[in-house]
């Protein structure tokens, strides 16, 4: 499974991988293959991710088209 959700998201906010990477605390490379979906994502990485884009964890796995955040 690839993750296009968490990449688009990205590049909508002109960031590249190891920006992302370094919030994330983790290397380039790691993060690489989360977007590439040659390794699943950790929940506490896609909880974080969620939280650095505002929205759901849902909807960065492709399971909602609705970005918004339940609170």
């Amino acid at each position: 499974m690839k993750y296009q959700r968490i990449r688009d998201l990205r590049e909508d906010h002109d960031w590249k991988q190891t920006d992302v990477a370094r919030m994330l605390n983790m290397s380039q490379t790691g993060y690489s293959k989360y977007e590439t979906g040659e390794n699943d994502i950790p929940t506490r990485i896609l909880i974080e991710l969620a939280r650095i884009y505002d929205t759901s964890i849902d909807y960065l796995l492709g399971q909602t088209n609705n970005p918004k955040r339940y609170k």
